[in-house]
């Protein structure tokens, strides 16, 4: 199951997985961020009538974070969040219940059967788990891509934009005791797509090259401004790649929090990352939840190497 904010690297993290044939996609559920919920659930559509996946349900899902104003990233994704070239509308409609909803009710059904991949704000998952406290034992496994560990944060000096766009609710799940891998953008940022990648993908003429080639310009774009060179980073296709094969990956198991009161660091993804004896008895350690796997080095040219084969 997949609940996610499209968003361009969004896009190509599903279509990633629509290649792939031991992947059976479930549902998916949206969630504000890259863009509104609601657009991104119509983004959605699209995408899986590129991908030929007709019978996926999607959820509209929360509208706006917990606890603060919502802010989306139209700057970054383009006015509808696929960098102005979404293609033609698609004629399924939306699922009508709520993404929260609806990944309650999946748990429930499949008790341990279920991997979800959050690609966006964490409120979705945050409500579902008020809804079923016993969620993160009927959950099999979560991966989600998010926080900045020991790298600067893209939308604050110290902030991810996911944990940044909803703080409570990804605090609530990272103590809530998943079996979670989160990939954060210390990885992340090491996956970053050149020219010759991109012209390779854009030379492939298929139909799922053509979508990619024409959403990625608007991030080329973005991403010339911000970096002085025309690059393409790919922060949730890894972790769509990881979970599938976290063997990719460096990880290490670590207690982690979101910082909620900082005037200038909320949203920041908070661990402890000093080599301390397990007695020591030091203030500052999170010791009120059960670590989660962060990563913290991959193998970027086989993920890059990955993607453009899916892709074209």
């Amino acid at each position: 199951m997949i609940d996610t904010d499209p968003g361009i690297d969004d896009a190509l993290a599903i279509l990633y997985l629509a290649t792939r044939p031991e992947v059976e996609i479930v549902a998916i559920g949206t969630v504000h961020g890259n863009t509104t919920a609601h657009q991104a659930a119509l983004n959605i559509l699209r995408v899986l009538d590129i991908a030929d996946h007709p019978d996926v349900p999607v959820a509209v899902g929360a509208a706006r974070p917990l606890a603060q104003p919502l802010h989306t990233a139209e700057f970054v994704h383009g006015p509808d969040g696929l960098g102005g070239h979404p293609g033609p509308p698609s004629t399924r409609d939306l699922a009508g219940t709520s993404a929260a909803e609806q990944l309650v009710r999946l748990a429930r059904d499949h008790p341990g059967g279920l991997t979800l991949l959050a690609l966006g704000p964490l409120t979705n998952l945050a409500l579902a788990l008020l809804l079923e406290p016993e969620l993160p034992h009927l959950v099999g496994r979560v991966v989600a891509m998010g926080g900045a560990l020991a790298v600067p944060g893209n939308i604050t000096p110290y902030a991810e934009a996911n944990l940044w766009h909803d703080p409570e609710a990804a605090d609530l799940v990272l103590a809530a005791g998943f079996d979670l891998t989160l990939v954060p953008l210390d990885v992340t940022e090491s996956v970053r797509a050149d020219r010759a990648w991109y012209d390779a993908l854009a030379h492939a003429g298929t139909r799922r090259a053509r979508f990619a080639t024409a959403i990625l310009r608007h991030y080329g774009t973005f991403y010339e401004t911000v970096l002085g060179r025309p690059e393409y980073t790919l922060h949730d296709p890894l972790a769509a790649v990881l979970t599938l094969d976290p063997a990719l990956a460096e990880h290490r198991m670590l207690p982690v929090a979101v910082e909620l009161t900082g005037t200038h660091t909320r949203g920041r993804l908070v661990a402890d990352l000093r080599l301390l004896a397990e007695d020591a008895d030091l203030p500052g350690v999170i010791t009120d939840r059960a670590p989660v796997a962060v990563a913290t080095a991959v193998d970027a040219p086989i993920v890059l190497d990955r993607l453009l084969s899916a892709l074209t």
